[in-house]
């Protein structure tokens, strides 16, 4: 099952996909980790995440970059924290993919699908603020709807959640 969760800054869509995740049928759970400790503010999100999962049970694989080499054991349910960052990295990292994000992103997501149970995948929805970006934010955030819109389509649930409230765009809530 590949469920894409997805949700505006600081919306709960983190706290409500590790529910999702310990809550689905699995022989272990993996947090693949997305965000590179670039600063303190990343520490303390870090931190926040880790503090959040302490007693979950996961296990945590850190990817900032190449998703398709990642190995996961069979009948596992995989929580991916979060997909704008990996973008991020991917495009920026001197070790990401720059160009090929789209084909590279999408091609690990469907390699980890076919090893875990359970896909869950955190994105951000970041098109809604209406702000206007130079060309290299506009540059992430087009490859960033792209991989999304394409989560979308591969995704057998989707769900945006909206002050902590999960709205089902697609599918059925896991727990349905």
């Amino acid at each position: 099952m590949l469920l894409l969760i997805t949700g505006g800054s600081a919306s709960g869509k983190s706290e409500f996909a590790e529910q999702v995740a310990v809550s689905m049928p699995h022989e272990q759970l993996i947090y693949l980790a997305t965000m590179q400790p670039f600063d303190e503010e990343c520490l303390k999100r870090i931190a926040r995440h880790q503090a959040m999962r302490a007693t979950k049970q996961f296990s945590t694989i850190e990817c900032f970059t190449g998703l398709k080499k990642v190995c996961i054991p069979k009948n596992s349910t995989v929580l991916l924290e979060c997909m704008s960052n990996l973008v991020a990295n991917e495009l920026y990292h001197p070790d990401g993919c720059h160009d090929a994000v789209v084909q590279e992103i999408i091609k690990g997501i469907q390699q980890i699908g076919q090893q875990a149970k359970h896909l869950i995948i955190v994105s951000n929805e970041v098109f809604s603020d209406g702000v206007i970006y130079d060309e290299d934010i506009r540059k992430y955030l087009s490859i960033l709807g792209e991989i999304n819109v394409q989560l979308g389509k591969l995704a057998d649930t989707v769900i945006e959640v909206v002050y902590s409230i999960p709205v089902v765009q697609k599918g059925n809530l896991p727990c349905d």
